[in-house]
């Protein structure tokens, strides 16, 4: 494969943890870093020749015009949640101006992470992401709709995410794997309760190999302009049921969790929901069409059946 220079922001977070370990010790490309705190990575960025820290953020994205200018290729991670300002700024404005910065006539391709919250079971963005999301989903669903301002809307891969799981002692942990384990303490009540809800779910290092295809695809292969990032749908009973078998926990009943009851746990508990919280209560089936896994490319995947979810977030067999 030709050597390449490629531009990654969010290498400090979960995802970009994976994907950028797993593109310095698999490929020769140079790779340059943009991370706020360097003393966040846990891989090791002496590796190997090729690679280059450096230390700042988006919001001074203008400061490597210059070096923009020549990069091949790009892995836009990078996020921000909270402050709603900042997350403006952070997930739009600043991106759209990276990308403007990349010279069309030298990038070949940029993969972009979105979040598969801001699309319908269609793959098409739903509306009620961009009205009632969160500032991260509103922001994320604002910038998908105007990638095509920018002069290499052509080159532009988004990825979208379903849930993501990841994480270890050399890894951050994504939010899923960080509270499976609360929900699993909860397993001896869940299992007596069913639910009309189903969802994709895949490991960050799965992703990883999907970025590393992307970047070196054979030379027959074009990448599609969206990518959804998942293993095939799972219900929520199954999840459950699954979860039953790997901790030999008995069924011996099950309650169907309706929308009616749902709210009056939620009255009753006085569960505060923001108006995007009530929407997924309702929508419920977050799926969507042709999901993309290593074994789309046939690769190998590392966590694709819910047991292996589980074996790999540390929850024991029984206990």
């Amino acid at each position: 494969m030709s050597r390449k220079s490629i531009f990654i922001t969010g290498a400090s977070g979960c995802i970009g943890h994976y994907f950028t370990d797993r593109l310095i010790h698999t490929t020769n490309h140079d790779l340059y870093l943009l991370v706020r705190n360097p003393a966040k990575l846990q891989f090791n960025v002496q590796a190997r020749p090729g690679i280059t820290i450096l230390t700042g953020d988006l919001e001074q994205i203008e400061q490597y015009a210059d070096l923009l200018q020549t990069i091949e290729m790009a892995i836009l991670a990078a996020t921000a949640w909270g402050d709603p300002k900042t997350t403006r700024t952070t997930n739009v404005e600043k991106t759209l101006a990276l990308l403007n910065l990349l010279n069309p006539a030298t990038c070949q391709r940029v993969l972009y992470f979105s979040t598969a919250s801001i699309l319908g079971r269609d793959n098409q963005p739903l509306a009620a992401a961009g009205t009632l999301g969160t500032d991260y989903i509103r922001t994320k669903y604002v910038c998908y709709q105007r990638l095509a301002e920018t002069a290499i809307a052509d080159r532009i891969v988004t990825l979208f995410p379903t849930l993501v799981l990841g994480g270890g002692p050399d890894k951050p942990y994504s939010h899923l794997s960080a509270g499976i384990a609360e929900v699993v303490r909860w397993l001896d009540l869940i299992r007596f309760f069913q639910a009309d809800a189903s969802f994709h779910y895949i490991h960050a290092q799965d992703i990883a190999q999907v970025v590393t295809y992307l970047i070196d695809p054979p030379t027959d292969f074009t990448p599609p302009p969206t990518v959804v990032l998942g293993n095939e749908a799972i219900t929520v009973n199954q999840a459950i049921a699954e979860t039953c078998r790997y901790r030999q926990r008995r069924i011996y009943f099950r309650i169907p969790l309706t929308l009616w009851l749902a709210n009056v746990f939620i009255t009753v508990f006085r569960v505060q929901m923001a108006d995007w919280d009530r929407f997924c209560l309702q929508y419920r089936h977050f799926t969507y069409q042709d999901p993309v896994n290593p074994a789309t490319f046939g690769l190998t995947p590392y966590c694709d059946t819910f047991t292996k979810v589980l074996a790999v977030s540390g929850i024991p067999t029984a206990g």
